[in-house]
């Protein structure tokens, strides 16, 4: 089994969330249909799909709030 590096994967979470609420969401999608961004082009499978969790829990606790 892969190890999941979570610095690099923190790393990438925090990049990705720079870009801010609707880039967010557009990486979610592109990570949920396996073309990563950038950022996390060379992470493995196991870190992409840790980045995407985490960054599907960011966007619960902001919900509606990001579009205003």
């Amino acid at each position: 089994m892969e190890r999941i590096d979570y610095n690099k994967v923190q790393a990438c979470v925090e990049a990705l969330c720079d870009e801010g609420c609707r880039a967010v969401r557009d990486h979610i999608e592109r990570l949920a249909a396996g073309d990563p961004p950038t950022p996390a082009a060379d992470l493995s499978g196991r870190e992409q799909a840790a980045v995407l969790e985490e960054l599907r829990d960011i966007m619960a606790v902001y919900g509606a709030r990001c579009d205003l």
